[in-house]
């Protein structure tokens, strides 16, 4: 398995407990609630929400715990104060690792988050020292129902960067500024998309071919995208199919 996909953000494929679960609909619930407060809770007007709304519902977020982070965004009981902070370190191997994370208590994430680099073989370094290694794009996702020739050409007369075919997608790559206008403008052309969102995509890869390093690498990934502050790891990690049957972690 690869470590990351050229277009597309780290995933760490396991199964969905119900603590899992929960802890993922926080992700969403915490992103709506920024995105309504920096942007106001009409989401016509507000992109960062249209797309976080859209995300959201995909995950199957219910529809009144979406209601209920907007309110809260927009000023509605809301006593939350969430901060979105980045955190760049370096995973067992050398492997780069750019943490997003919202928090209403730097202090403890901080503090969770070196924890975790420490307790796997890694280290939490200084903002700057590993997020040149990523370039950040924007990333619009459309299921493989979609016309492939026709979503290309439209993508193209929209500026669109790229497409690149995953297995289960097409992601169709743009520049940070060109996110919306390539979003809005494919959706006028008939393509409903799965997410739109940025994302951070290593320059290069770093092939682990050591056991217990890999095994690191992927419990520093786990214990960071369980964590309820943590919103996207990225990492620059490449692990063979044959080594990832060998591993248990």
């Amino acid at each position: 398995m690869s470590g990351h996909s050229k277009w597309s953000t780290i995933k760490h494929k396991k199964a969905k407990t119900d603590s899992a679960r929960a802890a993922e609909f926080q992700k969403f619930s915490r992103e709506l609630i920024v995105a309504a407060k920096l942007g106001g809770p009409d989401p016509a007007g507000n992109f960062r929400l249209r797309t976080a709304i859209e995300k959201a519902k995909a995950a199957g977020l219910p529809n009144d715990n979406i209601k209920r982070a907007i309110d809260k965004g927009s000023g509605k009981n809301n006593t939350d104060n969430y901060e979105e902070l980045i955190y760049e370190g370096y995973a067992a191997g050398g492997v780069a690792v750019v943490v997003e994370a919202m928090t209403d208590n730097k202090n403890r994430t901080a503090g969770d988050v070196r924890s975790f680099f420490t307790k796997f073989n890694g280290n939490l370094g200084e903002t700057g020292c590993v997020g040149w290694m990523f370039d950040r794009k924007g990333c619009i996702t459309f299921p493989k129902t979609v016309d492939y020739d026709a979503l290309f050409e439209a993508a193209i007369n929209l500026d669109a960067e790229d497409i690149v075919e995953e297995e289960e997608s097409y992601n169709v790559m743009t520049s940070v500024p060109n996110l919306q206008v390539v979003t809005e403008g494919l959706e006028k052309a008939g393509f409903k998309s799965e997410t739109a969102e940025f994302v951070r995509i290593p320059q290069n890869t770093i092939e682990v071919t050591d056991e217990k390093t890999a095994t690191n690498i992927l419990r520093l990934l786990s214990k960071l995208e369980e964590h309820d502050d943590v919103q996207n790891v990225y990492m620059n990690f490449d692990i063979s199919d044959e080594l990832m049957e060998k591993l248990d972690y």
